[in-house]
């Protein structure tokens, strides 16, 4: 049952859409890099070391796009100060989810999917309203479909087809995704699944690997896969694992034609997916 979730979580990503909504020139010639270059190991410094008043201001405003540029220059320490999620580094933000605990980064001119948005103020003005005197606990209310992104981005007023999400499925707690195979085993699996028995859907495996945490005790299945019909043609990249009686699967998908620009997009979100907690 809990393999069959993960095979649902995919097939809901895969073949359904989701919906977005929603420098001054260089002096004397020399491009803005070289200007600020000698600012670098300044930069670097102050920032590791939490002090320094002028770049504080900076960091606390982002002038001008200026506080994403000096962190492009020491783009590992901003990132493992997780200051991308403020100001975008090397023009990727990161999201941290911490009720579910992960985190990726995404292109920063990408948007958050606002029909998610709604949906979780109308969970949580439910969740403020009294229960009926002769209901048992919250047995009446509405179960959020497992099925259902818990985050979602993607470019603004794209029409679907381009975006990242992460499904978390409920789990036993002893579940284990290497107990059903490797990764290549599991991804012909997934495959398999997205094309259920339709003759018209297509899906081919590209590429499996496995990525390990040993420090959180997490293994994380990296799945390639193309879904084509007479009606699309889709290119995603996946990145699913367990922990704690949660399946997390994130999975970014974009239409065929595109994928060559977008190849090196793709890998480095599904490489930046981890677990938090």
């Amino acid at each position: 049952m809990a393999l069959q979730q993960y095979f649902h979580a995919c097939k809901y990503v895969s073949r359904n859409k989701v919906y977005i909504t929603q420098s001054s020139n260089s002096r004397q010639g020399k491009s803005p890099a070289e200007e600020f270059a000698p600012l670098a190991t300044t930069f670097r410094r102050r920032l590791l070391a939490g002090v320094g008043s002028a770049s504080l201001v900076a960091v606390g405003a982002n002038f001008g796009g200026l506080t994403s540029f000096l962190l492009g220059l020491v783009p590992e320490s901003g990132r493992s100060l997780k200051l991308d999620v403020l100001y975008p580094i090397e023009r990727y933000s990161r999201r941290i989810e911490n009720n579910e605990g992960f985190e990726f980064i995404y292109p920063a001119s990408w948007v958050g999917d606002q029909r998610l948005l709604y949906r979780a103020a109308e969970r949580l003005e439910r969740s403020l309203d009294p229960l009926p005197t002769n209901s048992p606990k919250s047995g009446n209310r509405p179960r959020k479909n497992v099925n259902e992104p818990i985050v979602a981005y993607g470019p603004p007023g794209s029409s679907g087809e381009l975006n990242v999400s992460v499904i978390v499925s409920p789990v036993p707690l002893d579940f284990s995704i290497e107990t059903f195979g490797g990764p290549k085993e599991v991804g012909e699996a997934v495959v398999k699944t997205i094309t259920g028995q339709r003759s018209d859907v297509k899906g081919t495996l590209i590429e499996s690997t496995m990525r390990e945490d040993p420090k959180m005790n997490v293994k994380y299945y990296e799945l390639e896969f193309k879904v084509e019909s007479p009606s699309f043609k889709r290119h995603n990249v996946a990145v699913c694992c367990a922990r704690g009686g949660r399946l997390f699967t994130l999975n970014a998908q974009a239409e065929e034609s595109t994928w060559p620009e977008l190849k090196s997009a793709f890998y480095r979100i599904a490489n930046s997916f981890n677990l938090t907690s």
